[in-house]
């Protein structure tokens, strides 16, 4: 079976770099694929993305040796499965709250006897490998979302649930959970005291820590402190900041006609 890179890295202790796709096209995908990131993550919650735009995206990032990961909607067993067997190597699951929901999580993305997700890998087969069957429990990696009040009650049961690898911040629905600002970097101070304890609660678990971010500089500082997956911006908002750089480099350089063109 194709070796999942992201396990490789975090075994070494590195830090994976995670590029995220809202924008439903295999073009982009494809090309967000050719730019080296260790993972991209098809945004199946709130990107504009549906399962069956995603699975031409899937085939677009196998022209590379990028991770393929997928957020799905919610904590459901038909789309983590169907998520999985379209060939995502791995699952980032939103607003898991309880040692229950987590469970599910684990049950619904491994075979038996660990779990009880259903056998039927039509497009796995063709991605990992005709054995693929045989190494899923021990390849894709799942990951459970750390974003409200709740599942930060309920923290260190969540994180002891054999077979769960990782879990993933979302600094804008925690820092609203908290009452903080929405943002991805700059959090309010109760918000930054929650992400550290989320860390170091999974480290201390053996559980990889993963957060969203909204700058490389932001991401740099994220790993510095021990995360080990860290997602930076998004298709959507790279192409917009880079279209508002070109735009602001011409107006700054080039006078406009009465009309206002250029």
């Amino acid at each position: 079976m194709r070796a999942n890179r992201l396990r490789e890295i975090w075994k070494t202790g590195g830090a994976a770099v995670n590029g995220w796709l809202a924008i439903p096209n295999s073009f982009s995908a494809e090309t967000m694929a050719h730019q080296g990131w260790d993972s991209l993550t098809i945004d199946l919650q709130h990107g504009v993305v549906d399962y069956q735009a995603m699975i031409p995206m899937l085939q677009a990032i196998s022209t590379t040796d990028t991770v393929p990961v997928v957020r799905v909607p919610w904590l459901e067993p038909g789309i983590l499965m169907k998520a999985l067997d379209a060939g995502a190597y791995g699952v980032i699951c939103p607003m898991v709250n309880t040692r229950e929901d987590a469970q599910n999580l684990v049950a619904w993305t491994h075979y038996a006897p660990r779990g009880t997700r259903s056998f039927g890998p039509v497009r796995a087969l063709l991605y990992g490998g005709a054995d693929y069957p045989q190494h899923a429990n021990d390849t894709i990696v799942t990951f459970a979302m750390i974003e409200t009040a709740r599942a930060l009650d309920n923290l260190d049961d969540i994180l002891s649930v054999e077979g769960l690898d990782a879990i993933y911040i979302g600094p804008s629905d925690l820092s609203l959970a908290l009452g903080c600002r929405p943002v991805f970097d700059d959090v309010d101070a109760k918000a930054a005291e929650a992400i550290d304890h989320i860390l170091a609660r999974a480290k201390a678990h053996g559980v990889v820590a993963g957060i969203h971010n909204g700058t490389p500089e932001g991401a740099l500082a994220r790993i510095a402190k021990g995360f080990q997956f860290v997602t930076v911006s998004s298709d959507a908002r790279l192409m917009a900041a880079g279209a508002q750089q070109v735009m602001a480099r011409m107006r700054a350089t080039q006078a406009p006609t009465s009309s206002g063109s250029y």
